[in-house]
């Protein structure tokens, strides 16, 4: 494991990223060229912001607090991002803010039918669907079966799915094929439906895997101005940022926001998922896009700007390992607060092995941006594991 690891420090020289489901491995990157370039102030960030279509879905802004138990035995000034509190049902995450922005998209287009993707325990898709319920629209969702669902026991987020009604078409991997295949088979899928009912007269919006696209990660943009103004009013600002990244629009909004704003906090994107080399220039290339869309194309990124580690979702996607079963004991021990296995667990598990092995220095502020997903402590037992061991 620890030969996949990198860290980038990104340029901005930006184009597109629909469905970044494959990236890279990056650890130490040495270099960090940025281009001179004048950093925006919140407001100006904010109006830029305003030029999207955008409806309101989530509790923003999400609570921002220390966590003064772990801050103590770890040595650092640790504070929590609490997305998992974004609404717009009890389980919120962090793909609400996305939505704001696709959602608003969708309705400024006059469609009708909202379709996706993801897994059948997807986080994503369970928003996707409780968003879509709240603003009058269809849902349907293309879910590949990396973990095989019970039908006699829906568990979770597929549960969810299920009790607000969306559509939902359950994709298997067949004998030979990849994930990586059934998701390309669920998106052909879904294109060939959404010809069908755009034949009838319908209008459909396809929001990508993990909603990363340029629009989608306009939110995390506004997510990063928004925690810039809670340290500011708290009087000190973050050297760190830990957070969980898989299709990659999270992270890209975030620093789109960085850049933007000027800021020197460093973003660690903990991924939980394999990825190939071209998932950091996808990456870079979707904040860029990002950027472009709000009227900021001057503000450069690129792979080098990222820092993204590779080294904590082993075995695989939707597979626990003992790190992260740890991660969420700890802090549900020392806080009272739950994280989820697939994401957050690990995202964890890796910002505490960089605290603990130095490459977070002792005393420095650090902020773990909490993405939602505690749905999964109730999901199939392939995806939970042992959290149980005392």
């Amino acid at each position: 494991m620890k030969g996949e690891r990198w860290k980038v420090n990104l340029k901005m020289v930006i184009s597109t990223a629909e469905n970044c489901q494959t990236g890279s491995v990056v650890l130490e990157n040495t270099e960090n060229k940025e281009e001179e370039y004048k950093a925006m102030d919140k407001i100006g960030a904010k109006e830029l912001l305003g030029r999207l279509p955008r409806v309101e879905l989530g509790f923003f802004p999400t609570p921002l607090y220390k966590l003064e138990h772990l801050s103590k035995k770890l040595g650092v000034e640790l504070y929590i991002k609490r997305d998992d509190f974004s609404g717009i049902s009890l389980f919120g995450g962090n793909k609400i803010r996305k939505l704001e922005y696709l959602l608003g998209d969708a309705e400024n287009r006059g469609c009708d039918y909202v379709f996706t993707y993801g897994a059948t325990q997807s986080n994503h898709a369970m928003q996707t669907v409780s968003a879509c319920r709240r603003r009058g629209l269809l849902p349907v969702l293309y879910l590949v079966a990396v973990v095989d669902p019970d039908e006699n026991d829906i568990r979770a987020n597929l549960l969810l799915d299920r009790i607000m009604g969306a559509e939902v078409h359950i994709v298997n991997i067949e004998e030979g094929e990849t994930e990586a295949d059934a998701e390309e088979r669920s998106f052909q899928m879904a294109k060939e439906h959404m010809a069908r009912l755009e034949a009838q007269g319908h209008r459909c919006y396809e929001v990508p895997m993990g909603g990363a696209s340029e629009i989608g990660s306009a939110g995390f943009v506004g997510g990063f101005i928004e925690l810039e103004e809670q340290l500011e009013t708290l009087g000190f600002q973050a050297d760190y940022i830990f957070h969980a990244t898989g299709t990659g629009g999270t992270m890209a909004g975030l620093q789109a926001g960085k850049k933007l704003l000027g800021s020197h906090t460093e973003i660690v994107s903990i991924n939980v998922s394999h990825k190939e080399e071209i998932y950091l220039q996808k990456s870079a290339d979707l904040a860029g896009r990002t950027l472009a869309a709000i009227g900021a194309e001057a503000v450069k990124v690129a792979p080098q700007d990222l820092h993204t580690d590779l080294n904590y979702y082993q075995p695989g996607y939707e597979i626990p390992n003992e790190a992260s079963s740890q991660a969420i004991r700890l802090l549900a021990r020392e806080e009272g607060l739950l994280l989820d296995p697939v994401y957050s667990g690990k995202a964890f598990a890796g910002m505490l092995d960089y605290i603990r092995t130095g490459r977070v220095p002792a005393g420095s502020t650090v902020v773990f941006w909490h993405t939602g997903g505690a749905t999964a402590l109730f999901a199939e037992k392939e995806i939970l594991g042992d959290l149980v061991t005392l």
